[in-house]
């Protein structure tokens, strides 16, 4: 609360300042809660595409003033499908939770990951070139095989991994990504393609 808020609250009946300050608080929480809703995606925790899509052409705004490195990294649960029909829909949701909760285990502050879609998952690695992209998926496919729910149910991701670049729009580097995806689910699965 502002200083002079607080002194102007002061000089209020203390019943009414009490039930003022009440109600700020109670306020101030509604709006955190109302942030999340709209930021976040319920089953994961996770940000929410509109949140990513907002922060995306952000970063890719500060990459090209500032020359720095950008990556993007796109993840699918691999057969997904046979995951959901062999152990249920309750258990498919538990196990996007925890390989979200795997996920942001190893990303850092600055890293923004958001549920794409489905069994879909997409991070924005600022300041991180490709090889350094690649690092990290390689710490998740491991921190993935380490996480014994996960690896109890067999689950599998594939991905693709691109570095921005100055020509870039925001749909060809999802683009570019989503091809990479594509060439790693061919390639055989539980794996990661560049493009």
């Amino acid at each position: 609360m502002k200083k002079d808020t607080k002194k102007k609250l002061h000089a209020l009946d203390p019943r009414f300042r009490k039930r003022f300050t009440e109600l700020m608080s109670m306020m101030d929480e509604s709006i955190s809660l109302l942030y999340e809703a709209a930021t976040h995606d319920e089953k994961t925790g996770l940000y929410n595409n509109k949140f990513f899509e907002n922060m995306l052409e952000m970063e890719m705004e500060k990459a090209k003033r500032g020359k720095q490195k950008l990556s993007l990294v796109i993840i699918d649960i691999d057969f997904f499908k046979k995951i959901n029909d062999t152990y249920g829909h309750m258990k498919a949701d538990e196990l996007l939770a925890q390989l979200a909760k795997v996920l942001m285990e190893q990303v850092r502050k600055s890293d923004i990951a958001a549920r794409f879609g489905g069994e879909e998952f997409i991070i924005l690695l600022p300041e991180t070139n490709l090889e350094k992209a690649k690092r990290f998926t390689t710490r998740l496919r491991n921190a993935i095989k380490a996480d014994n729910m996960l690896s109890k149910h067999g689950v599998e991701v594939s991905g693709g991994i691109t570095e921005f670049k100055k020509s870039d729009t925001a749909k060809r580097l999802k683009e570019r990504v989503d091809k990479a995806l594509y060439q790693a689910k061919k390639q055989g699965r539980n794996r990661f393609e560049t493009k």
